[in-house]
């Protein structure tokens, strides 16, 4: 199978479902978003980090390819069967953070990124998030998204955030908290 098609070279691309649109669409910008997301994470996976870590970014991966495949499926078209998210996985985001939070100092300030470089990675994943986030909301004023897609994104960048500074802890790195000047 060659990887190469030559479809796209006039600007336009195929959704799930067959409908051609132009690859700057929003749905397409949605997937792109979610699938940079996705290397993010995988960098931050391949750090020496604790292994438990790297598992729970492992079942995000998975959960982002199918979110990913749902916002490439033309919700009027498409008859593919796609994987869904369930409440569990949104479940999962929440554990980990309450896990990780019982461990942490209380935050009593902003927290700039940074620190060391895999939590400067978690801090670049949780901003890609958030726009995956603001342009699955607004792909859903225009289109069916499943509101699980975007409530998934919401808490996954929470996830990152406190990832970030747990990863911060475990490596006896001080956060980068903000102490604005006044």
């Amino acid at each position: 199978m060659k990887i190469y098609t030559k479809t796209g070279d006039k600007g336009l691309t195929s959704l799930i479902g067959g409908t051609r649109v132009a690859k700057y669409h929003l749905r397409i910008e949605c997937y792109g978003t979610v699938d940079e997301l996705n290397s993010y994470i995988g960098l931050i996976m391949c750090q020496d980090i604790d292994p438990h870590h790297q598992k729970i970014l492992k079942e995000i991966q998975d959960r982002l390819f199918t979110v990913g495949a749902s916002l490439a499926a033309d919700p009027e078209k498409s008859k593919m069967k796609i994987p869904d998210l369930h409440e569990s996985d949104i479940l999962l985001l929440e554990t980990e953070m309450d896990n990780m939070n019982e461990m942490l100092p209380e935050l009593k300030h902003f927290v700039l990124p940074g620190g060391n470089t895999v939590v400067s990675w978690c801090h670049v994943a949780r901003c890609v998030c958030r726009r995956a986030e603001r342009l699955a909301v607004h792909l859903a004023t225009e289109s069916f998204v499943d509101e699980k897609m975007t409530i998934y994104l919401n808490r996954l960048s929470d996830y990152l955030f406190v990832l970030a500074r747990k990863l911060n802890s475990d490596a006896g790195t001080a956060e980068n908290i903000w102490v604005p000047r006044l």
